[in-house]
């Protein structure tokens, strides 16, 4: 069967949505998640006036995701008995384990630039890193093409323009840093102070790793239950997807700016400003997609064609979207609370909502549809959908119940709000001066030689798991042999 997917041709297609789940899942989604520890901590710094802290406080990030990617490293370099596992072709599998080994040195260059674009957005600077994501991309194109065309390296010479294209965006925005100065407001060099206090920023950013981790997994284990049925139904859904990727960026830019500024108004003190923040993020976000619901549903039968001329996939995309655009509006309002929940340092609640939601009840309604009922993709998006709509009642409903108060408090405490003179908020037209001094935390009172020694030994563990990562590889690749 010809099925003319403009996403999906040749060898580079197929390997695409196999090395998705691997390299997206494991590497995007959880440096995603674990850099999210600084829409918290950096945002609420910032607005309470204690700028050097952010130093500090991207110090830890910087050791706790160079840590996290020794166990990305351990699972990515077993992306082909993970894809023989779930039944993928060996072929394709092959060829994905070649793109991820070829893509792994890359890895923490992709966490730092993380690192970097929230160490930005959180101070309220946004352009460096959209122009940096631009000029990364054309240039990123261009070495795809070279490699790919010219060159003719497939697979191995899109994985060498993709590891580039890693590098070059943090070496764009680290200059950028450097010759604006905008470092020197919050780096005040390499402390000691930067070992300590890891509890609070992992407490933080685990959850914020499920969050994000948890839907996204969803939607590709969802592409591979489809690939279990026809061609047909995994290239709907291969479509579907994108165009909820693509949907999801428009509310998303009023997420990441409602994380930010509930943060820094909490950071402050200015409760009303951060409510009032959270109310004009949700009222964004729900503008934006119902004009794209209304947009997608009434040309549901036509925006496939965008990806496909193949009559049978647009024809089960065109049915999955009639019912898909209400899912945008609950999508984005989910992703207007979550923003809004991470800014106000509530990360264990929207990790509670999403893994209930997606894998206590969207995963188990939708599974038994999409194969027990036979109704195929339509029958995981209707469980997602019950997921979703459920998802959003608990969020909005904890948020407005959400003591506002205690979590300005909290955020304070985080902002280091006692520390020094920055203590003093300017409000009203007068100076506040804050008593809020944190109470130190259980590390503050080891000593530096014990604390070193603690992180040591993290680090030991880290390169152990990776070790048996090498070694589980080193004997399934034997037994395959």
């Amino acid at each position: 069967m010809d099925t003319k997917i403009h996403i999906c041709e040749g060898q580079l297609g197929s390997v695409n949505a196999r090395r998705n789940f691997m390299s997206k899942g494991f590497k995007i989604h959880s440096r995603v998640g674990l850099a999210s520890a600084c829409d918290t901590l950096i945002s609420q710094t910032f607005g309470g006036g204690n700028h050097f802290r952010i130093g500090v406080i991207l110090q830890q990030a910087i050791l706790i995701l160079l840590l996290a990617c020794f166990p990305c490293w351990a699972i990515l370099i077993n992306t082909e008995p993970i894809l023989l596992a779930v039944k993928q072709e060996p072929e394709i599998a092959k060829l994905a384990q070649s793109y991820v080994k070829i893509f792994m040195p890359a890895l923490p260059a992709t966490f730092m630039f993380s690192l970097q674009i929230r160490y930005l957005q959180n101070q309220g600077i946004i352009w460096p890193q959209v122009i940096t994501g631009l000029v990364a991309n054309i240039l990123n194109a261009l070495i795809n093409y070279i490699v790919i065309f010219v060159l003719n390296w497939g697979v191995t010479g899109s994985a060498v323009a993709s590891c580039l294209s890693e590098f070059i965006m943090v070496a764009i925005l680290s200059a950028y840093i450097i010759y604006k100065g905008i470092h020197k407001a919050t780096w005040g060099g390499w402390s000691r102070a930067c070992l300590q206090d890891w509890g609070v920023y992992l407490h933080l950013a685990i959850p914020s790793m499920v969050m994000m981790c948890v839907e996204w997994w969803t939607y590709e284990i969802g592409s591979f239950l489809a690939g279990l049925i026809s061609e047909v139904e995994l290239g709907a859904q291969s479509v579907v997807l994108l165009w909820a990727n693509i949907a999801y960026m428009f509310p998303m830019g009023f997420s990441i700016a409602g994380s930010v500024r509930v943060g820094n108004a909490l950071g402050a003190g200015n409760t009303d400003q951060a409510k009032l923040c959270a109310k004009v993020t949700m009222f964004g976000a729900g503008f934006v997609s119902v004009c794209l619901a209304i947009l997608i549903g009434g040309l549901h039968s036509h925006i496939s064609y965008v990806f496909t001329y193949d009559e049978q996939i647009r024809q089960r995309v065109s049915d999955i979207m009639t019912f898909y655009a209400p899912f945008i509006i609950l999508d984005a309002t989910a992703a207007a609370c979550g923003s809004i929940i991470r800014g106000a340092g509530k990360q264990k609640i929207g990790a509670l909502a999403y893994f209930v939601g997606f894998y206590g009840i969207g995963f188990p309604i939708g599974v038994p549809l999409m194969f027990a009922a036979k109704m195929g993709i339509k029958g995981l998006w209707a469980g997602l959908f019950i997921c979703i709509f459920i998802q959003c009642i608990f969020m909005v409903v904890y948020m407005v119940r959400m003591n506002w108060e205690k979590a300005t408090t909290e955020a304070q405490i985080r902002a280091g709000a006692g520390e020094a003179s920055e203590g003093a908020q300017f409000a009203g037209g007068e100076w506040d001066v804050l008593e809020l001094v944190p109470e130190p935390s259980a590390e503050d009172k080891i000593p530096h030689t014990a604390l070193v020694l603690r992180r040591g030994l993290a680090l030991a563990a880290m390169i152990f798991i990776l070790a048996v990562g090498i070694i589980v590889n080193v004997i399934v690749q034997n037994m395959i042999v």
